[in-house]
This record gives structure tokens, C-alpha cells and sequence, in this order.
């Protein structure tokens, strides 16, 4: 083992960061326990997510209600204390989650600030913080939590608070007197409807969800007041870097970024930043780069077999009943966003623009909402991303020449950086892609559903080789620091359940029949979602019919075709969760899916093995999401934060470091080995990482292979050797296919096995003879 990281090393960029969900249930202390198991497995910083104080029973923390304490329920400041103390002793350094945009407030008298709002209104010394438009609601804050308008009926007045069953309210100050209902009438919020929010609220949230109330960060008191404790943090040497949840909700994302950057002396700091296929950050922000999902879209997709797509498509046709346009989907689901639960936002675009002459207001909100679902990225920043605006103005204005008017009047209005109307767009824009997209679209197209993840294209079928080599050259040249990831506690399924599930792209013949089968057994009048369901089933099998079932009615409710959220249609939820019943209790279904896991697990291991290595060894700085270093069949949140098997883990390290190279089995040691030997590589030699330049592969099974030498320029570095395509590659063998290495003596860390390149290079099939990976070094 090396030495541990000194302070000036945990300050440093990482070498590479684990990521853990910290909760009631898995407390700073339990994270604290760890410490020691991720210094062996080889990582340089843990990284947390969100730890200020948060809603009672948050299992995720980016509900934060006081920025001025660490959370009791995950251990306080106390057991922040004790986990920074074990982290240093190990010599690991601390990267924080930390949530700007916006504030928890389900239970105003759990966050003070709103409380204090909700009492003093306007004059309340914290009402800057909020982002209200107290004009709209006669300078009242609406709050969406009514069953109906009838249930102001139902107010009490209790211990000098209005209350509504279980939720409690302040009272403005000499309010109290008369009935609830007049007491209600003075207060400076109104309860109202919770059906009013897709139209009449009038603050900004994240998202669609009404108990996340934005934050106005941009004001330079509200930032130094929600970063005091955390800059503390930085400042003191317990946080070494940070996490940027949610930048796209910001009025200034760049102008954030740079005040951060000054706060904190400039420590590593990284953005949950989703970028389009295409898309670069821009090159002004004060950060390292993004959490990764533009990285995990470059490797899913050269695992991606690109012959599976015609099969895959005819599939979806026959089960859509018509050839589905993707482009087309987005927009409609876009426009269900505009049109509905993110109609507030609209109306609230709309006020703030004002009369346009000549435009009346119908035409002014439908021509706001074909912009917003046509944009092709979450937001631009202006005056970067114009592009991005201007492409929107001329695709709407070709598609709805009714609109022509319209959006001419409203393109320089919306070009002009830094006012009301142009940040409001582009605070806008985000979550109408994100809604629209990640959670409907994604849910409703379900063609190859490895494709429908955060930061991918489901459009686009794979990749090759040269394109995910050209790629990793801009990385290493524009972002080397950017985080690397292949699953996150937001991806919809996690890197193994979509690694065995890109196994479907090199049989799709046989899946298409299966499914054919299981529709004819268990039919469902939605044919694309049962054939999600069925994807899904397969990757992770075997789950728990508990897991299977929360996920099939969650996928259901989040298409939103059959039943929805708000709508529950109970006689096809009955037919949905009879369909997942069956996987377990029909006898030759079961059994069907059995054989094909079986049959195609190994393939799915060795894409496993073959995207975690990439992954790892990519230009950027890897993390590991917490379980991830074993096998991990995982969906959709909450499915993806279950409990990790840290004794296990520990176990089969031990088993590894005593010289044991595994089988490539269900018990997952060879993917930890592959992370433990790899991170621990990349911290005790981080000069092998420091360029990129791809390895020519010759011979007839080179299109299966993806390997690249992270030497800088003129030196060896550390060589990935990575297979794809693995049901092609065993129908045909290795062959005398040869890695045009550097003549001289190699080691592969991962095994052991040495090996001697010369003028005709180093047999494939020779080093790939026990695991369908590896990492070599000069011997």
C-alpha cells in the first residue's frame, strides 16, 4: 500500500472519488466506518451527498431546509467531524453534494426562512431569498396543498397556527382573531387547490415539485448566507471539493461559478451539468466539468452493437403500431410539460415579457411553448449558446408559420443576456427538457432502453471505435479534470443492468421473439410499455417481485399513456402487475427468462468488465457509485440507494489482495478487482494517465476490441484493453487479431500475465486469456 494523501494532496484534484448516499440509515458514522475499506479499494475522496439539514425522512438530502447545520438524522456536525477525522486518517480527502438552486419546504416550520416568509411576506427578511412574484398573487404566496377549494372549509386555527390536517402555518403578527377562514384571508399566502399549481403558482420550484421553492443565489447575500457553513467546511479543511447540484436552475450559472471559485480558493469543483450529444460546456465557467453523464454516454455507446438496430426498430414498429419519430415524441411530451405541470412557469415567461404590439397573449404563450420544446439542449447561458436559440427561432418558425409573428416578436427579446425575460427562458427551458425527456419520452420509447439514459441520445444507435476515440481526445484536451461515471443515484437503470442488457443489440432477432411470446402470454393494451418492462426485468434478473413491481408501476406512471401519477387507472395497473406476476409464476416464462440471463450472462459480464474499465481509465476523474465495485443490477431510484454489503466487499478485497485472479462470475470479484487495481494504479502512478492516444488493433476481430495508452506524448502510459461485442467475437474467435503495442515487455495489472510485443504486435487472444479486460504497464 502507498502512503495516505497528505493535506495538500486531499486538496488536490482527485485521483478518483465513491460516492455514498448518506441517510438516516446510513449515517456519517457508517460512512465513517468505510473509510478504510475505500483507501484499499483505491479511490483518493469520498464524496457525500447532500449534508446540510434537510426534510424529515429525506432519503436523498437535495430537500435542504437550513443551510446553517449539518443534518441530526445523518449524524450532525458531530459525525461530520468523526468522518473527516477517519477520512484524513486514512488519507482521504471529502467532496460534498451541495443543492444552491432551491430549498426544501413541505413543512414550512421545518425550514426558518420560509416560515419567516410565510409570516412577514414582503417584509420578511428573508423574502429576497425566494424567487416570488408577489404581484401576481396579490402579494400572497400561493401554496398548492388544498384536496379542493372546498377544503378552506377544513382550516383550523391551533396554538396560534392555521392548520390544514397535518400541516402548519404561521400567522402574520395581530392575525388571529375570527374563523379560520378569515384568518386564512389575511395571511400573506393562500392555500389553495393543489391542482392550481400547473397554472397559478407563483413562485419558482425545481422542477414541478411544489415543496422545492427556488433560491435567488444570484443576490450576493443569499449566497454568502446559504455558503457559510460549507465555505467554514472548505476553509477549515474538512471539504476539499465540491459537487454543484442542478446549475441549469441558476439566473447565473457562470457568475455562481466564479464567486465559488473565489470563495473557495478555486478547490476542485464539478456540475450536475447534462450536455446534449455535441454539446461542450462553456469554456467560461469556473469549473473542472460535469458529474460524468456525458462521459457514461460515450462508453454505453461503443458497447452498443449498431447491426441490432434495424431488428430492434422493425420490434418497436410492430409493438408502437407505427414507425416512431423520436424528434417528434420530444416535442410532444415537451409541449405536455408546457401545457401542464410546468404551466405556471410559462405564464409567469409571459408577464414578465409583457405586451408584445400586435401579438395577442394566446399567441404569445404558444409561441413561448413551441420555443421551449423545440430547444435542443436544457438551456444556453447567454450570450453563450445563442445558437441554441436562434436554431429554436427557425425550426418553429418553419414548422408553425402561424407562430411567424409571434416568435420574431419574442427572439430579441429572449437574445438579450442578463434580462428577466431572457434568464427566466433559460431557468425555463431546463426543467421542460428534463420533464419532457428524461422522465416521459424515455418512459414511452421503448426500442433498445440501454440508449434512454441521462445525457444519452436514444436516437442515435452506438458508436464506433474512432468516434469514441476522438471523443477522449477532446476530453484530455478541454476537460482532463471533469468527473467520469456510470452510475449516479439519478441514472435510470445502473451500468450493469444496461451492460447486460446491450447484449439485446447482438441478438435481436431471438429477443424480438421472446418478447413476441411473453406479449401473446401476458398481452398488455400498452405494448411499448410491457416490452420496457420486460427490458428492464431482464437486466436486472433476478430481483424481488417487491423491486419488480415498484418499478413496473412507477415506469407506467412516469410514461403517463396508461395511468398516471395524479390519474391512477386501477384496472390497467391490475393487468400491468399481473404481467410482472408472471415472469415469476408462469411456469415457461420464468423459465424462458432464466435460460436467456443464463445464456447471455456472460456476454453482459464481459460488457460489464469492458465499460468499467474504460470508464476508469478515460481521461477525467472516475467515481464509483456506492455497491458498484460488485455486480450491481439496479433501477430507477429508489431501487438504485438500497443498502450496500460493505463486509462482502471487504471480504473478497482480502481474497483479491492475497493473489487471486476470479472466475468472471455471478459473485462480481472481477469487477472489483478491475476497480481496485485500476484506482489504486491511477493514485499510486497518476504520470500514466496524463494523455491519451488510441492503440491500433490488426487482425479480423479487431472491430472487438477498444484499447488506448494514457502515456503522455512522446511516453508510456497505462494501456486499456478493453473487448466489445462479446456474442459476435464468440462466434469467430480472436483469430491472430494483434495490439500494435510498443516493442518490449508488458504486465497486465489485473493479472499478472506478462507479455512481450514485437514487430507484430501482442496477441489478443493471448491476454485477454482470463478476463475480456486489461491494463498494462511496462514490465
Amino acid at each position: 500500500m502507498s502512503e495516505p494523501l497528505g493535506a495538500d494532496r486531499r486538496r488536490d484534484v482527485p485521483t478518483a472519488t465513491y460516492r455514498l448516499q448518506v441517510t438516516a440509515d446510513f449515517t456519517l458514522d457508517d460512512a465513517a466506518a468505510v473509510a478504510g475499506y475505500l483507501a484499499d479499494l483505491g479511490v483518493s475522496h469520498a464524496y457525500t451527498s447532500p449534508l446540510l439539514r434537510s426534510a424529515t425522512g429525506s432519503t436523498h438530502g437535495y430537500d435542504t431546509v437550513d443551510h446553517a447545520h449539518v443534518d441530526e438524522s445523518r449524524g450532525g456536525q458531530a459525525g461530520l467531524d468523526r468522518l473527516v477525522a477517519a477520512l484524513h486518517e486514512q488519507g482521504l480527502g471529502l467532496v460534498l453534494d451541495l443543492v444552491p438552486n432551491h430549498m426544501g419546504v413541505a413543512d414550512p416550520a421545518e425550514a426558518p426562512w420560509w416560515w419567516d416568509v410565510l409570516r412577514h411576506g414582503r417584509d420578511s427578511a428573508h423574502a429576497s431569498a425566494f424567487d416570488v412574484d408577489w404581484d401576481f398573487g396579490g402579494g400572497r404566496v400561493r401554496i398548492p396543498v388544498l384536496g379542493s377549494a372546498d377544503d378552506v372549509e377544513k382550516l383550523e386555527v391551533v396554538d396560534g397556527e392555521l392548520r390544514y390536517y397535518d400541516n402548519r402555518f404561521p400567522l402574520a403578527p395581530g392575525t388571529g382573531e375570527g374563523t379560520p377562514q378569515e384568518v386564512h384571508d389575511r395571511q400573506h399566502y393562500e392555500l389553495v387547490d393543489w391542482r392550481r399549481a400547473d397554472s397559478d403558482l407563483n413562485y419558482r420550484r425545481f422542477f414541478a415539485i411544489n415543496t422545492l421553492a427556488g433560491l435567488r443565489v444570484e443576490d450576493p447575500a443569499v449566497f454568502d448566507a446559504t455558503h457559510e457553513l460549507v465555505l467554514r467546511l472548505v476553509e477549515q479543511g474538512a471539504v476539499d471539493g465540491l459537487r454543484i447540484d442542478h446549475p441549469d436552475g441558476l439566473a447565473d450559472p457562470r457568475g455562481y461559478l466564479d464567486r465559488l471559485a473565489g470563495a473557495t480558493g478555486g478547490r476542485w469543483t464539478v456540475v450536475e451539468k447534462i450536455l446534449e450529444p455535441g454539446e461542450d460546456l462553456p469554456e467560461s465557467w469556473a469549473t473542472a466539468g460535469t458529474t460524468g453523464y456525458d462521459a457514461l454516454a460515450e462508453v454505453d455507446d461503443v458497447l452498443v452493437d449498431p447491426a441490432g438496430e434495424a431488428a430492434l426498430t422493425a420490434l418497436d414498429t410492430e409493438l408502437s403500431g407505427r414507425e416512431v419519430d423520436y424528434a417528434q415524441l420530444v416535442h410532444d411530451c415537451k409541449r405536455e410539460v408546457t401545457d401542464g405541470i410546468l404551466g405556471s412557469e410559462v405564464a409567469r415567461l409571459v408577464r414578465v415579457i409583457g405586451e408584445l404590439p400586435g401579438i395577442d397573449p394566446e399567441q404569445q404563450t404558444e409561441a413561448l411553448a413551441e420555443l421551449l420544446a423545440t430547444f435542443s439542449v436544457y438551456r444556453s447561458y447567454l450570450p453563450d449558446g445563442r445558437e441554441h436559440l436562434d436554431a429554436a427561432v427557425s425550426a418553429v418558425r418553419d414548422r408553425r408559420p402561424d407562430l411567424v409573428a409571434a416568435v420574431d416578436a419574442l427572439h430579441p427579446v429572449l437574445a438579450q443576456a442578463g434580462t428577466e425575460a431572457a434568464t427566466r427562458f433559460e431557468q425555463t427551458s431546463g426543467p421542460v427538457m428534463a420533464k419532457g425527456v428524461e422522465d416521459s419520452a424515455y418512459y414511452r420509447w421503448s426500442r433498445f432502453v440501454v440508449l434512454n439514459e441521462v445525457g444519452g441520445d436514444p436516437a442515435r444507435f452506438g458508436s464506433t471505435v474512432e468516434e469514441f476515440h476522438e471523443a477522449q481526445g477532446r476530453r484530455v484536451a478541454r476537460k482532463p479534470r471533469s468527473m467520469t461515471t456510470l452510475t449516479t443515484h439519478d441514472t435510470k437503470r445502473s451500468e450493469d443492468t444496461r451492460a447486460r442488457l446491450a447484449v439485446l443489440a447482438e441478438v435481436p432477432t431471438e429477443w424480438a421473439e421472446l418478447v413476441r411470446r411473453w406479449l401473446s402470454r401476458h398481452p398488455l393494451p400498452d405494448r411499448p410499455l410491457a416490452h420496457l418492462v420486460w427490458q428492464n426485468l431482464v437486466g436486472a434478473w433476478p430481483l424481488s417481485r417487491e423491486r419488480a413491481h415498484a418499478y413496473a408501476e412507477k415506469a407506467a406512471r412516469e410514461a403517463g399513456l396508461s395511468t398516471t401519477w395524479t390519474d391512477v387507472d386501477e384496472a390497467f395497473e391490475t393487468r400491468l402487475h399481473a404481467l410482472v406476476d408472471a415472469a415469476y409464476d408462469d411456469a415457461t416464462t420464468h423459465a424462458e427468462i432464466e435460460e436467456f440471463v443464463a445464456r447471455t450472462g456472460p456476454a453482459g459480464r464481459s460488457n460489464a468488465l469492458a465499460q468499467k474499465l474504460l470508464q476508469l481509465t478515460m481521461p477525467g476523474v472516475p467515481d464509483v457509485y456506492q455497491g458498484t465495485e460488485l455486480e450491481d443490477r439496479s433501477l430507477v431510484d429508489p431501487d438504485n440507494r438500497r443498502p450496500v454489503d460493505y463486509a462482502r466487499r471487504r471480504e473478497l478485497l482480502t481474497r483479491l489482495d492475497g493473489g487471486e485472479v476470479p472466475p468472471v462470475d455471478d459473485s462480481g470479484a472481477a469487477k472489483l478487482l478491475v476497480v481496485s487495481r485500476v484506482l489504486r494504479l491511477r493514485r499510486d502512478s497518476p504520470e500514466l494517465f496524463a494523455g491519451y492516444r488510441p492503440v491500433e488493433v490488426t487482425g479480423p476481430a479487431a472491430g472487438h476490441v477498444v484499447a488506448f495508452d494514457r502515456g503522455a506524448e512522446g511516453r508510456d502510459g497505462a494501456v486499456t484493453v478493453a473487448t466489445r461485442l462479446p456474442v459476435g467475437l464468440a462466434a469467430a474467435g480472436w483469430g491472430d487479431t494483434a495490439l500494435a503495442l510498443p516493442t518490449g515487455a508488458w504486465r497486465d495489472v489485473l493479472t499478472g500475465t506478462r507479455v512481450v510485443s514485437d514487430a507484430g504486435g501482442t496477441p489478443v487472444g493471448e491476454l485477454l486469456a482470463q478476463l475480456p479486460v486489461a491494463l498494462l504497464v511496462r514490465d
